[in-house]
């Protein structure tokens, strides 16, 4: 598990970047960023809007912060991946 604590600004393309920082996956390398939902369903962000209407759903929770799972192809054994809190 992995804990990030990312500005409200953060982009879809910088949070990408910093998960494969974090994760040493290669640019080249895919990667899958869910969230679970309030509903209990798992939510791809595969965009910049995908991301802001995570956030906002997630805000209406009054929870701390959004956990994000990371699903990086080349470390099978560590698939899921949390980033919680995204500063407001």
């Amino acid at each position: 598990m992995l804990i990030a604590d990312l500005a409200a600004t953060v982009t879809f393309v910088e949070l990408h970047e910093e998960v494969r920082k974090m994760c040493s996956v290669a640019k080249q390398q895919p990667i899958t960023l869910k969230w679970i939902d309030d509903e209990g369903d798992p939510c791809t962000i595969s965009s910049e809007l995908e991301l802001e209407e995570a956030f906002r759903i997630y805000s209406r929770s009054k929870r701390s912060g959004l956990l994000l799972h990371g699903d990086l192809p080349q470390r099978p054994d560590s698939a899921r991946h949390a980033l919680p809190r995204r500063r407001q």
